[in-house]
């Protein structure tokens, strides 16, 4: 599937006024957190970002999968070939902490797989894309709340994975979801005689490091739902990466009966 210059452009747009949203929340001295049935925390951040993203997604022919959406039944769901996958404010826990490791996640998934992902930092304004199809991805140091085209696919811009050898495996930990399973991984490394260094890092950002060369792997032993994960893969596989089930042994799929992700692994 060719995805039109023009929609990925509008997508990315549509990133950073969620991001715009989620910042006049932000900056305030105080605002209030609800919870989710789930226990999972809920801003007016989130809300906004949502109602932006889909207000534009509404307008393109695929149908929505959102966190802050009424989830819609399996039923329906299965008969869609293509669909996006939207998480408005990834990393709520992050966000309500004030460190700026949050994002917005905006992907676009095919039978099951990624096409497209795009992930904003509103906090540092900066935007990471990838279209699996091309096979590139890029990261852009947003100015003005301006994105051109040139800027866009600038090869300047481009991010790739680390690919020389070094004596260091640096392992990317989840800031406030580090769980026993991922520690175990960690020590596994470390008694098979590997120097690792944990990197932490909140959100989908996790992704992101990887993709660019800041981090060689990503042991994700512990629950995310399918939102918080498709952008971010499909960033990683537009430059090689694998994102592998730890159940299967396959790439990780979308637009399951359940949305809850099992545990995965990025790695070169």
């Amino acid at each position: 599937m060719k995805i039109p210059i023009e929609l990925t452009v509008s997508i990315l747009d549509c990133a950073l006024q969620a991001g715009e949203e989620i910042l006049k929340v932000y900056d305030l001295p105080d605002f209030q957190t609800a919870f989710k049935n789930d226990r999972s925390p809920l801003t007016l951040a989130d809300l906004a970002s949502n109602k932006v993203i889909n207000e534009f997604l509404r307008k393109t022919p695929y149908p929505i999968i959102s966190e802050e959406n009424k989830q819609i039944d399996y039923a329906t769901r299965k008969t869609w070939e293509t669909c996006w996958l939207v998480d408005p404010l990834d990393g709520t826990k992050e966000f309500i902490k004030k460190n700026g490791e949050f994002t917005v996640n905006i992907a676009l998934c095919k039978k099951g797989k990624p096409i497209l992902g795009v992930i904003y930092v509103p906090a540092v304004k900066e935007l990471y894309f990838g279209n699996v199809t091309n096979q590139k991805a890029y990261k852009i140091k947003i100015k003005d709340n301006h994105i051109t085209t040139a800027d866009l696919f600038s090869e300047r811009n481009r991010i790739y994975p680390k690919i020389s050898i070094s004596p260091r495996i640096r392992v990317v930990g989840s800031r406030s979801h580090m769980t026993q399973e991922t520690i175990t991984y960690v020590e596994s490394l470390k008694k098979n005689g590997e120097d690792i260094e944990v990197v932490s890092k909140g959100s989908s950002l996790k992704f992101c490091l990887v993709a660019e060369g800041k981090a060689d792997v990503y042991p994700r032993f512990a629950p995310t739902m399918e939102w918080d994960t498709a952008a971010g893969h499909a960033i990683c596989k537009a430059v090689g990466l694998k994102v592998t089930d730890q159940e299967t042994g396959q790439e990780l799929r979308y637009n399951k009966e359940n949305l809850l992700n099992p545990h995965f692994l990025v790695t070169i």
